[in-house]
């Protein structure tokens, strides 16, 4: 069943699945929007009652306030998103880009998390080229226009492959993320409309600590977008952890995580 929150002049647009006494919130990666996660209904809909958002600028929700995202702008949209299906306490998932508004809800809200899955969570160690492109301003106005200039693109991927800058494996999936003008906006916009959603690490880890909220964390070994060793820091500072590396790179990752999880479940039956 679809329905939406509506916040200013945004619509947030959310599926609800599954017949289970459990809650599960999940946020979908780039690209993406609530089907991704298909497969978590199909094995855990005895279990959960799971929400499946698309995020702004994917599938059919929309920012349409010109200012970024901030997290109280966040914090009021669950506020009311909770009221209206009658919340108290739930899990919460996130991928890649969806970790971020994973962290948000639990900085938010630490009092109502049971649980917290991440699965190669952005937000944890930024990359080099999302603060490039989201600060300083310049730099930001260089990657809007090649938005409609494509070759500044191209040129920018050949100059980092011959000098070796970045992995070649990760410059591929960039261009594919990039090679149509639409795929261009959507993360153009992501990135700038998103880029106040930054956490205080310590912090995070702080309040799982002090609340003692169960978290597991899923990476691939074969992904090249959230390698695991950038993972270790943050990990370490976290007392009640799981963290696996699945046999996943980064797009099958959210499948081959939710057989673990299941079998995780089961065991506890």
């Amino acid at each position: 069943m679809a329905e939406s929150i509506f916040y200013q002049d945004s619509q947030l647009l959310f599926h609800r699945y599954g017949t289970g006494k459990k809650i599960l919130l999940l946020f979908h990666g780039f690209g993406q929007d609530n089907r991704v996660f298909q497969s978590w209904e199909d094995i855990l809909k005895e279990d959960y009652i799971l929400y499946a958002f698309d995020l702004y600028f994917h599938g059919q929700s929309y920012w349409g306030s010109r200012k970024p995202l901030e997290k109280w702008d966040w914090k009021n949209i669950l506020e009311q998103f909770i009221r209206q299906e009658q919340l108290t306490r739930f899990e919460v998932a996130g991928f890649s880009m969806g970790g971020k508004f994973a962290m948000a809800t639990l900085e938010l809200f630490p009092e109502r998390i049971e649980k917290m899955y991440m699965l190669a969570p952005d937000g944890i160690k930024t990359s080099f080229w999302y603060s490039l492109a989201t600060y300083p301003i310049a730099t930001r106005y260089l990657f809007k226009s090649m938005i409609l200039h494509p070759s500044r693109l191209h040129s920018l991927a050949k100059l980092l492959r011959a000098f070796r800058l970045v992995d070649n494996g990760l410059l591929r999936f960039a261009e594919n993320q990039m090679n149509t003008e639409a795929k261009r906006r959507q993360v153009y916009y992501t990135w700038v409309y998103f880029r106040h959603l930054k956490f205080d690490l310590d912090k995070i880890a702080s309040v799982l600590n002090q609340k003692e909220i169960p978290f597991i964390m899923f990476v691939g070994k074969f992904d090249k977008v959230i390698q695991p060793k950038n993972m270790e820091g943050f990990l370490s500072k976290i007392r009640i952890k799981k963290f696996k590396v699945l046999e996943a790179g980064h797009n099958d990752l959210i499948a081959k995580s939710v057989e673990a999880i299941k079998k995780q479940n089961d065991s506890l039956c």
